[in-house]
């Protein structure tokens, strides 16, 4: 019973945090189409739990997922979703792939490109 509060209180927090973390191909494969369907810009966050690097900017993506509910956040540990990250190219930690309406749009490498991240959300996300 303790597991079910834990997963309970998992999907809050991940609900609050408004990025929207896929733990198989088949709910990344989902969310994604849900994103092509809105028609809203999606961010692909690729991650993994043994970079120090991602676990730092990880707060940083919650807050602009927040702040943006116009844009998608979904973020991807390319250690348990290794075929969703070699059908997406990812090849370094931390990736990010923009997309909407189906289309690839951007891509951006590193944790330390956060103000380009932002201006490449800026650029392709629609208003609300």
């Amino acid at each position: 019973m303790a597991q079910e509060g834990q997963v309970q209180s998992r999907i809050i927090e991940e609900e609050e945090e408004k990025v929207i973390i896929c733990h198989s191909v088949e709910s990344f494969n989902e969310q994604l189409q849900k994103g092509i369907q809105s028609k809203k810009l999606i961010v692909v966050e690729f991650t993994a739990s043994w970079c120090p690097p991602c676990r730092f900017i990880a707060p940083i993506v919650n807050e602009m997922a927040k702040k943006l509910p116009g844009v998608i956040f979904l973020k991807v540990n390319k250690s348990y979703l290794q075929s969703v990250a070699e059908d997406w190219d990812v090849k370094a930690m931390q990736t990010f792939v923009l997309l909407k309406e189906s289309r690839f749009l951007e891509r951006i490498l590193g944790a330390n490109k956060i103000e380009e991240l932002q201006m490449a959300i800026a650029k392709h996300a629609t208003p609300p």
